[in-house]
C-alpha cells in the first residue's frame, strides 16, 4: 500500500487532450499524488471526456491550477527535486533516487516540454526501443510509469 507520506507532485505543462489529463487525475487520486495543471489548458476542466476518464475519483484528488510555469515554480518549494520527462533527455528514470515531495514534470502531447522548462529540472527519459521508428509514449502512460517507479524506489528505501 502507498502511505500518505509518500507524496509526489505531478505537473502537466499545457496539457491538450482531456482524456489524458483525466487518466492522470485518476492516477493521482489512486496514489495520493498532487496534480498541478499549468495553463494554458487545451480544454475546460468541466469537459465530459476529462471527467469520464477520471471516473468519480475527483473528490479524492488534490489538484491545483497555475497560470504559467513561473507561477508554478513560485508556488512549489524549489528545494525539492524537479524531474522533467522528455525524449530529449539522456539520463534514465531508473538512475534516480526519488524522495517524497519530488516533482515529476510532463509536457503537452504535441510539443513536449519547452527547453527553458527542461533546463530548470533534471531531464529524464523513459527508455524505449531504438530499433523501431517510435517517438514517444502517450503522456498518461509515461506519467504512470514514472509515478510508480518513483513510488517503488521510495518503498524500497523504507525496507
Amino acid at each position: 500500500m502507498i502511505d500518505a507520506d509518500q507524496v509526489l507532485h505531478i505537473v502537466l505543462v499545457e496539457p491538450e487532450i482531456p482524456p489524458n489529463t483525466g487518466n492522470i487525475a485518476r492516477l493521482c487520486a489512486c496514489t495520493g499524488c498532487h496534480l498541478h495543471l499549468v495553463h494554458p489548458l487545451g480544454f475546460d476542466l468541466s469537459d465530459k471526456k476529462l471527467r469520464r476518464a477520471g471516473l468519480d475519483y475527483w473528490e479524492w484528488l488534490s489538484v491545483e491550477e497555475h497560470q504559467d510555469w513561473p507561477a508554478l515554480r513560485a508556488s512549489l518549494d524549489t528545494n525539492r527535486a524537479w524531474y522533467a520527462f522528455s525524449t530529449k533527455a539522456s539520463k534514465s528514470l531508473w538512475d534516480v533516487r526519488y524522495q517524497a515531495g519530488d516533482v515529476l514534470v510532463f509536457g503537452s502531447e504535441t510539443r513536449g516540454l519547452a527547453k527553458d522548462v527542461r533546463e530548470q529540472c533534471t531531464p529524464l527519459i523513459i527508455p524505449m526501443r531504438e530499433d523501431a521508428p517510435v517517438r514517444s509514449l502517450n503522456v498518461s502512460s509515461a506519467c504512470a510509469i514514472a509515478c510508480y517507479e518513483a513510488l517503488r524506489c521510495m518503498l524500497a528505501g523504507k525496507r
